[in-house]
């Protein structure tokens, strides 16, 4: 996996999350995640993103690519991953749920 930085995102609690940016492309070992689709676009030498999905897994080797909605993921332009580690599932999905209320996702509407 190639680190390209971090992010923070603020749930609707409140909250603050410190995910980890990946390209899209990489291959992700089997771990539990909260994961956001990203569009990541360079300006003024920084990282911007427009946030796509957010979504939640117990094996980021698999879900975060070969999701239902890739669909949605190509045609918003995703190339990155933001991830956030956590193996409980219940903490997992209340993250996942705080973030999705923080921020209006084009592919979460679906």
């Amino acid at each position: 996996m190639s680190k390209l930085g971090t992010i923070t995102l603020t749930g609707e609690s409140g909250k603050k999350y410190e995910f980890a940016i990946y390209p899209r492309s990489d291959s992700f070992k089997a771990l539990g995640a909260v994961y956001v689709q990203s569009k990541r676009e360079i300006q003024d030498g920084k990282g911007v993103h427009t946030f796509i999905y957010v979504g939640e897994t117990g094996d980021l080797s698999d879900r975060p690519l070969n999701h239902h909605r890739k669909a949605c993921f190509d045609r918003e332009g995703s190339n990155s991953v933001l991830l956030y580690l956590e193996s409980d599932k219940t903490k997992r999905l209340d993250i996942e749920t705080d973030i999705r209320n923080g921020y209006d996702m084009p592919c979460n509407r679906q």
